[in-house]
């Protein structure tokens, strides 16, 4: 590892002679210290000094933006994401940003996204779910600019989207997209068996606002959209809750969350909703009794 670290600085001091050299042929000099960049970083990542590959990536990609050689420029800052993965989130979001920027200026729409997406991730690692919210939402948008047919990589974004939204507690927002895109599932085969899931995310949602109204009259519209969702577990889980908030019933609720996830196993977020609701429910179940 250590050769392949003196191999990588030595490469990028030739790099470097070649942009200090006074020399006319100013595109031939940055496209050859580009590659030498390059080869410097991958020596560097050879030796495992993830921070240092980093930064000669980027060094190339200074390089090739000089020579308007864009998209190699993006792919280097993807390179040097990958690197800084290794030591630092900040360092790859910050390339990947840059990355986003150029690809959706040179068109590559898909490129934009795939990076994009991927910046959310990052954020949703480090438990920024604002942030991760706003690069899926970007994410989604351009794969439909790019594509209006790329319908499952918009989905998969929007349903990030939806469910940050929820843990946001933008409930409005998050039942939106689960039931706009569970219209849309309806309609395509290879969707279909999710649509149930998205009806039960949105009607989660509609209990953490706390209308039993507005939940009842969703459990029928959804059984209007698919006629086949009232014979679901999802559907009589919400039923089943609905009705324990109804009758203010802590008790029974927590039963009914407890008998479901020993058959569905809940996803964290979805169990952090449930708490909401059974908190709130606690809180009324006390103020009746200090009623009585």
């Amino acid at each position: 590892m250590a050769d392949q670290i003196v191999r990588g600085q030595e490469l990028a001091r030739k790099a470097e002679n070649k942009l200090c050299c006074c020399c006319v042929f100013f595109a031939s000099n940055n496209e050859d210290a580009a590659e030498l960049f390059r080869k410097s970083a991958n020596s560097f990542k050879l030796g495992k000094s993830w921070d240092k590959a980093g930064s000669v990536f980027i060094r190339a990609a200074e390089c090739h933006m000089k020579t308007d050689s864009k998209y190699d420029a993006a792919n280097a800052y993807v390179d040097a994401a990958n690197c800084y993965k290794k030591t630092s989130k900040k360092g790859a979001i910050s390339c990947l940003n840059q990355a986003v920027t150029i690809f959706a200026e040179i068109g590559r729409h898909i490129m934009a996204a795939k990076y994009c997406k991927e910046i959310g991730e990052l954020y949703e690692l480090n438990q920024d779910i604002e942030h991760a919210k706003s690069y899926f939402e970007r994410a989604a948008e351009l794969y439909e600019i790019e594509d209006a047919n790329a319908t499952t990589s918009v989905i998969q974004c929007k349903l990030k989207v939806a469910q940050f939204s929820a843990q946001l507690q933008q409930y409005q927002k998050a039942i939106k997209i689960y039931e706009d895109i569970a219209q849309q599932a309806l309609n395509i085969n290879l969707l279909k068996y999710g649509v149930r899931g998205h009806f039960l995310n949105s009607g989660l949602c509609q209990l953490c606002q706390g209308d039993i109204v507005a939940i009842t009259n969703a459990l029928e519209r959804y059984q209007d959209l698919d006629p086949t969702f009232s014979r679901t577990r999802e559907y009589k889980f919400l039923a089943d809750l609905a009705a324990s908030i109804e009758k203010e019933d802590v008790a029974n609720f927590t039963r009914v969350v407890h008998e479901y996830h020993t058959t569905t196993p809940l996803e964290s977020w979805r169990s952090a909703l449930l708490s909401r609701i059974k908190d709130a429910l606690k809180v009324k179940e006390m103020e009746e009794d200090d009623l009585t």
